[in-house]
This record gives structure tokens, C-alpha cells and sequence, in this order.
């Protein structure tokens, strides 16, 4: 697949603010040629410099296996187009379905910056490096990735902030409530208004 045409570097310094309004992510990995994609609803940014989030990994996953193996991972902002997706891969496991990718139309791109492939269709990527916390990882599956690269969409993401207001609904992004219903992010409100 190709890269996304509206695919821009977005500074590290910046890059918690692709996950600081708490979208769902899709985390992608890859380790020893196989490669998967996963929904989290828990992710967030955790520190700035060097940029650091978290997010949490089920044991039982199969994405779990691949981010112990090659220690990298990326986060992923799936746009509204990826609801249907976004629910499909997060409610199969590759251990269960190893065409899961290609059942639920999930499809993936290479960059440079990283060897863990980015999902099309996305309006925000962060690639990360696992920063070793085993008791944490055992204890509550979370894991703690320094950002080693960002992009996003410019037609929503641009300098260094988010501009929902003035893109089409389509490239809005998701939050999870549960049974399968997502919100898409809103009208854009501030203090005082």
C-alpha cells in the first residue's frame, strides 16, 4: 500500500497532542514477518520530553506476543471511516482468525522511520519504542512506548494542533463507549464560551 497523500512529519514535541484529546487507537506490531493491528481504547500520553505514552495490551492478544518481540509498536488514530474496522479487529483475535486484516478491509503502509507497518485510513500515527516496566506489564498489561516518530493528516492535524472544526466529518476521531458504539469527536468548545 501506499503512503497516505496528506501524511506529514509532526514534531516530537508536539506528538502527545495526536492522543491528548483520548481517541481510540489501533496498535499495530510486527516481529519475525508477521504483523497485526489491534483496537485499545486505553492510551494516552504520558510524558513530553522525550515524548513517552502509554497504552494497555491484553496477555491473551496476539499483538502482545509481537510487541515482546520486537519492543516497538505504533499507535494508530483510526478517522470515522474505520469505526466498522476499528470494532472488527478489536473483536478478533489473529490467534483465532489470522486473516483478520484482510477480513475487516484493514490495510496497512511501510515508512521509513519504522519497521512496524502504519494502518490506511488513520489521521494520526505515533511509532514507539518499548521502555522495559515488567512488573507493570505483568501486573496490568501496561506498556510504556517513547514516541521515536509521529505524523498525521494536515487536513486535521497542523501546526501542532487539531482542526476538527474545518474538516469533514469522515476524518473525525473515535472515542469508545462499548457494545460496538463509538462518539466522533466534536465541536471544537472554549473556555468561556
Amino acid at each position: 500500500m501506499t503512503t497516505p497523500a496528506h501524511l506529514t512529519p509532526v514534531p516530537l514535541e508536539r506528538a502527545y497532542r495526536l492522543l491528548n484529546h483520548g481517541p481510540t487507537v489501533l496498535v499495530s506490531s510486527a516481529h519475525q514477518g508477521r504483523h497485526n493491528v489491534m483496537a485499545a481504547a486505553w492510551a494516552c500520553p504520558l510524558d513530553y520530553a522525550p515524548p513517552k505514552v502509554t497504552v494497555v495490551i491484553d496477555k491473551a492478544t496476539y499483538t502482545r506476543a509481537l510487541v515482546e518481540g520486537s519492543g516497538r509498536f505504533v499507535l494508530n488514530v483510526p478517522a470515522r471511516a474505520l469505526a466498522a474496522q476499528t470494532v472488527g479487529v478489536g473483536s478478533d483475535s489473529a490467534r483465532d482468525v489470522p486473516d483478520k486484516l484482510h477480513k475487516h478491509g484493514v490495510q496497512t503502509f511501510a515508512v521509513d522511520a519504522t519497521p512496524v507497518p502504519l494502518v490506511q485510513g488513520c489521521v494520526a500515527w505515533l511509532a514507539c519504542t518499548v521502555i522495559p516496566e515488567p512488573h507493570n506489564q505483568q501486573a496490568y498489561d501496561l506498556f510504556i512506548g517513547e514516541v521515536t516518530a509521529a505524523w498525521a493528516d494536515e487536513r486535521v492535524f497542523s501546526a501542532g494542533r487539531w482542526h476538527f472544526e474545518d474538516a469533514p466529518d469522515e476524518l473525525r476521531t473515535l472515542h469508545y463507549v462499548a457494545g460496538g458504539q463509538f462518539y466522533a469527536t466534536g465541536a471544537s468548545v472554549r473556555a468561556g464560551d
